[in-house]
């Protein structure tokens, strides 16, 4: 299950818009306390562009995608991102924001970095998470 994207369209998550940035701003406390339950079952995976307002006990591992600047430029450029929305998407990148904000929120032991580089890495990034998963699966099993 892919989380909070699902329900940023069913739940109205939202607390207004940003014209600067031209995108809704999240809700973060009622992002939160709607994920709550499905996060509690277990077997979730959440895809989302930060991580410092969800609650460590809800990962056992956070992957941070890691995109060479010029890539990350052509391909914001090509999404229409407006010139400070691309100049600050750049710089976060550029200053490892997200990988900070994620070793800052978890154990440092499981914040890793993934390369987003090439559409190859799409797969060997999927095949490294799924080879993680079932090495923990088999290291918690009952």
């Amino acid at each position: 299950m892919l989380l909070p994207n699902i329900l940023l369209t069913e739940g109205q998550l939202y607390d207004g818009y940003d014209e600067e940035y031209d995108c809704p701003i999240l809700d973060e406390d009622r992002v939160a306390d709607e994920l709550e339950n499905q996060m509690s079952e277990g077997g979730v995976i959440v895809d989302y562009h930060g991580c410092d307002f969800f609650p460590e006990c809800w990962f056992h591992i956070v992957f941070v995608l890691k995109t060479d600047n010029s890539v990350l430029y052509n391909r914001l450029e090509t999404r229409g991102y407006n010139q400070k929305k691309l100049k600050d998407n750049i710089q976060c990148e550029i200053f490892q924001v997200l990988y900070e904000e994620a070793l800052g929120s978890y154990k440092e032991e499981i914040v890793h970095q993934l390369p987003s580089n090439e559409p190859e890495d799409l797969e060997d990034n999927i095949n490294q998470i799924l080879k993680w998963i079932e090495q923990w699966v088999k290291d918690h099993r009952s």
